[in-house]
């Protein structure tokens, strides 16, 4: 086999060439071809992004036959997803017609109510507020399942949450509608609402009393996808490895960096190690309804549980390739996963932002079934995600190459490692993060508080 060639990155460090994807390379070009390719909505469930899957196995062929590798292909792996089909959904206030999306999943409702404002919704906020029957609460927003839980008791009719800067249009504010989660949803259902901070700010300083209310959905379960390819290792391949990014998007902009960039990263790197196996078996998986709360690799996650005993770690991409920013890796498991990766960015001259915790992307399932994880992404203040100026223009083929260079040589690096340097296994302190993450930490106080 025909070793690869070596470049260098950052502060002159060598680094493995990626099978025709070096940034000084021509073909690099093909490469942020692909992510315009899949810079279009692609909504988990959607046609959209079963279209997106398509091309992604298509690439994924043409990869593994350009390495001549007959034995490695693409394959759909589809699940179910809660989602919602929406027949009407509007909101009046004094004869005004005020720009709305619906929670999905939330109910439905048609009538008018009396307008509350809870300023931080705090328990204070609450406190001798008494029965909210018939009434609709506008919500600076909504992050804590206690505040839910609070509307719930009292018998809420519904709910309104404010998005943006009181400056923006409804366009600005990116709207767009999202589903109301489980954690939420098992308090009980109350019908939900979007609107922007513009009107929410007319509807307080006006006091508005009165505000008339529609919605009406049907839960559905669409089918989504993931796309999965297994390149076996020659000599450890009972040990593997797990490589991440999803490539669906939210309902608007056109995901070009959140995260067709991943997806397109993920890809450069199957398509070197096509090519190049390692001792120990890769599992590449592209991850479909991310967005809605990791849905994919959840799916995955029970759809493969006999495997996960012998799987060592897991890479995920989520983000990459901007022309302006810093590098990120996001560690999750033991303190020697920190050092090593600290360690690994001085002796690659690899600049990064290193943090610890759990990422909220596709390796947090894994890690929750103790596999450490490196989250490997790109920043930048300059643009936005899951907005409508999620676009190409703050990316480049260079910005993708130099990510992707990185990715291929730490990757390598551990998959022929003659031991894996880091255990298996979570500290305590993010095992607690991580049943905070996934809400299991309530319930685990109350059978706490049961068995004391």
């Amino acid at each position: 086999m025909k070793k690869p060639e070596r470049h260098n990155i950052g502060n002159g460090a060598p680094v493995l060439c990626v099978a025709g994807m070096c940034k000084e390379d021509r073909n690099m070009k093909k490469l942020m071809d692909l992510v315009q390719e899949l810079s279009f909505v692609r909504v988990g469930g959607s046609e959209e992004e079963k279209r997106a899957a398509e091309l992604i196995v298509e690439e994924i062929s043409q990869a593994a036959g350009d390495a001549g590798r007959e034995d490695i292909r693409g394959e759909y792996e589809t699940f179910r997803i809660p989602d919602a089909k929406v027949e009407k959904c509007s909101v009046t206030a004094a004869g005004r017609e005020i720009p709305c999306v619906p929670f999905l999943r939330s109910g439905s409702i048609d009538r008018e109510c009396e307008l509350v404002y809870l300023d931080d919704a705090s328990e204070i906020d609450f406190a001798g507020i008494g029965s909210l029957e018939g009434k609709a609460v506008l919500l600076n927003g909504l992050g804590d399942e206690d505040v839910y839980k609070r509307l719930v008791e009292r018998n809420a009719a519904a709910f309104l949450v404010m998005q943006g800067k009181y400056y923006f249009s409804a366009q600005e504010a990116s709207m767009y509608p999202r589903r109301l989660r489980e954690h939420f949803s098992r308090n009980g259902i109350i019908p939900g609402f979007v609107i922007t901070a513009a009107d929410a700010l007319w509807l307080v300083d006006e006091e508005v009393e009165k505000i008339r209310l529609t919605l009406e959905q049907e839960d559905t379960e669409p089918e989504s996808r993931n796309i999965t390819a297994v390149i076996e290792g020659e000599d450890l391949k009972e040990e593997s490895i797990v490589l991440t990014a999803h490539y669906d998007s939210v309902p608007l902009g056109t995901g070009s960096w959140d995260n067709a960039t991943g997806a397109v990263a993920l890809m450069a790197i199957f398509r070197h190690f096509a090519a190049h196996p390692a001792r120990r078996t890769l599992r590449f998986i592209w991850c479909g309804s991310e967005e809605l709360g990791l849905l994919g690799s959840r799916a995955y996650v029970e759809q493969h549980s006999e495997l996960l005993e012998k799987v060592v770690f897991c890479f995920n991409f989520d983000m990459c390739g901007t022309i302006l920013g810093a590098n990120k890796i996001v560690v999750t498991g033991e303190k020697e996963l920190q050092t090593f990766a600290e360690q690994y960015c001085k002796l690659t001259g690899y600049s990064a932002k290193i943090g610890v915790g759990v990422h909220s992307s596709d390796s947090a399932p894994f890690c929750d079934n103790e596999i450490p994880a490196l989250g490997l992404s790109r920043e930048t203040a300059t643009a936005s995600i899951h907005t409508i100026h999620d676009l190409l223009p703050t990316l480049s083929e260079k910005a993708m190459g130099r990510n992707v260079e990185f990715a291929v040589r730490i990757i390598g690096d551990m998959a022929n490692a003659a031991v894996v340097p880091v255990k298996k296994g979570m500290p305590e302190d993010t095992r607690k993060e991580l049943d905070k993450y996934f809400h299991r930490d309530k319930d685990k106080d109350k059978e706490k508080e049961k068995a004391e």
